[in-house]
């Protein structure tokens, strides 16, 4: 049997792998940790889990450690005494605060340990499994792939028989959305049930003497905007309505983006992406492009295009027949200036593209979307 060992925080990523790798067949040991944190209630949720995965005949190892004696002195706004949790998008400066000093660092060196003498007890080999993932990237360092490469190479280099041991970090290229995604997998695989295992998480960095998640912090924010992605509704408690926090969590992604857009575009890129202007005809980049590549949104980057799908409409603006098989394009009924006509819109940010006709290619369907250069970003194709 695969053996791993894995920190459980008893949030929602941790309780997503711990799934992931009970569904996979794997033999787990978990390890929480008390280092002094202000969402100490993680860790009764945690326990929470393992209970109700006894009750089910999934009998995990766990132990819980006491690290509040020597991380209660490290400065952070997460650790008891610290200053007040900030609240806004999980994204912004201020979440810079929420950051422990060298902490994955103190928890991966004990789980190496632990997973090293189980490889030597029981003759076998030892994943270290942790649920780190790209949202963390941006604020916590050590969260990022190249600190756990070089961790791991420094443990290897450390140890006698490091061989037995390895790191496994399955999420680390995903999101909040593909990590609810792959817990709904495994828990219909489990058959267990997908609202009580979440229920008995806490993500929360500020919640109440009772437990109920706030919904404000920037950790709350990213989990909740994850169940609305999916169209779910967020099981565990918070101490507002679940319409409330969702409502608050959207205002504040909103204007996140909002202030990211102002600083990366142009004014012309802002005004018909997020306003729905129209750049003059023969004036954009694009119009007249003729080389080989890729069309991408310029707010997110998702793929919208190809060159093989363009041609020369004459009009005065990049057109195309056919949009990507992956790109989703949303399609809107336009009533504004007295027209009837159908706007297009990225999938993934919403951002407005321009308008499809029907007086394209027949051999392709005959549409043609009339995009706005200042909508796109091109990648020409490597020779």
């Amino acid at each position: 049997m695969k053996r791993a060992v894995m920190a459980l925080s008893g949030g929602m990523d941790s309780t997503a792998l711990l799934m992931h790798l009970l569904a996979d067949g794997y033999s787990i040991d978990c390890i929480s940790y008390n280092y002094g944190q202000k969402h100490s209630v993680e860790l009764e949720r945690a326990q929470l889990n393992i209970q109700y995965l006894a009750a089910e005949g999934f009998e995990i190892e766990h132990k819980i450690i006491d690290l509040s004696s020597a991380m209660g002195v490290f400065e952070s706004s997460l650790i008891q005494g610290g200053e007040d949790i900030p609240e806004g998008h999980y994204e912004a400066e201020q979440m810079k605060s929420t950051v422990v000093p060298n902490r994955n660092a103190i928890f991966a060196s004990i789980l190496y340990g632990y997973a090293l003498s189980i490889a030597t007890r029981e003759s076998c080999k030892v994943e270290i499994a942790l649920g780190v993932h790209s949202g963390d990237h941006e604020i916590y360092p050590d969260c990022r792939p190249e600190f756990y490469h070089a961790l791991e190479h420094a443990f290897a280099i450390g140890n006698w028989e490091s061989e037995n041991v390895s790191f496994t970090l399955p999420y680390l290229d995903g999101d909040k959305v593909s990590i609810l995604k792959d817990a709904q997998r495994a828990i219909t695989v489990l058959k267990l049930d997908f609202n009580l295992v979440f229920a008995n998480t806490n993500t929360s960095y500020n919640p109440d003497e009772d437990g109920r998640s706030s919904g404000k912090s920037g950790a709350d924010i990213e989990r909740i905007l994850a169940f609305h992605s999916l169209g779910l509704t967020d099981p565990v408690e918070y101490q507002t309505s679940w319409d409330d926090v969702l409502n608050n969590a959207l205002q504040v992604e909103r204007k996140h983006n909002d202030d990211d857009y102002r600083e990366r575009l142009t004014e012309e890129q802002y005004s018909v992406t997020r306003q729905s202007s129209t750049e003059r005809a023969f004036t954009g980049i694009y119009w007249n492009e003729k080389r080989d590549g890729d069309y991408f949104c310029i707010c997110c980057e998702h793929l919208l295009f190809t060159s093989a799908m363009k041609f020369d409409s004459g009009c005065g603006w990049p057109s195309f027949h056919t949009e990507h098989p992956d790109a989703g394009i949303k399609h809107i009924e336009d009533y504004t200036h007295g027209m009837r006509r159908i706007e297009v819109q990225c999938s993934k940010c919403d951002a407005h593209l321009g308008h499809i006709f029907q007086d394209g290619p027949r051999a392709f369907g005959g549409q043609r979307y009339c995009i706005n250069s200042a909508s796109l970003e091109f990648e020409e194709m490597d020779e």
